[in-house]
């Protein structure tokens, strides 16, 4: 399944690169247009899907194995609050930049789009503050 789904993805951004040739100010161009964004799209997630997707054999467990011991809680990495400040501090860059150039508008915009990092970031961080020491 992994075949096919890097096979049809990679057809489909073929698909979207051939389109591009294609694009101009007619209807014909926009119709192009469409496909070549909806196409690379697809091809694109296709592609990461049979990239990042695992065996189904690696997921299955043998029965004959024992119950998994109880996890004792994770030490604190500081590669987390590292990470997590580090992502919050870049956004914030990012933002400002984006609203001393463009205004509040495009800060906006910009917020919109960095809120998952922003979530991540501050996830990263409240998970080493409640990790035990």
């Amino acid at each position: 399944m992994r075949w096919l789904a890097l096979v049809a993805g990679a057809a489909l951004v073929a698909l979207a690169l051939a389109a591009v040739t294609r694009v101009s100010d007619t209807r014909e161009g926009l119709i192009a247009e469409v496909i070549t964004l909806l196409g690379g799209l697809a091809g694109i997630g296709l592609l990461v899907y049979g990239l990042a997707a695992r065996n189904a054999s690696a997921t299955r467990r043998p029965s004959a194995l024992p119950p998994a011991v109880q996890a004792s809680p994770r030490p604190r990495a500081t590669r987390d609050l590292v990470f997590g400040a580090g992502g919050i501090v870049l956004a914030l860059i990012l933002l400002g930049g984006l609203a001393l150039s463009g205004g509040a508008l495009w800060a906006g915009f910009g917020l919109a789009l960095l809120l998952p990092m922003i979530a991540g970031s501050a996830y990263l961080c409240v998970r080493f503050l409640r990790s035990s020491p």
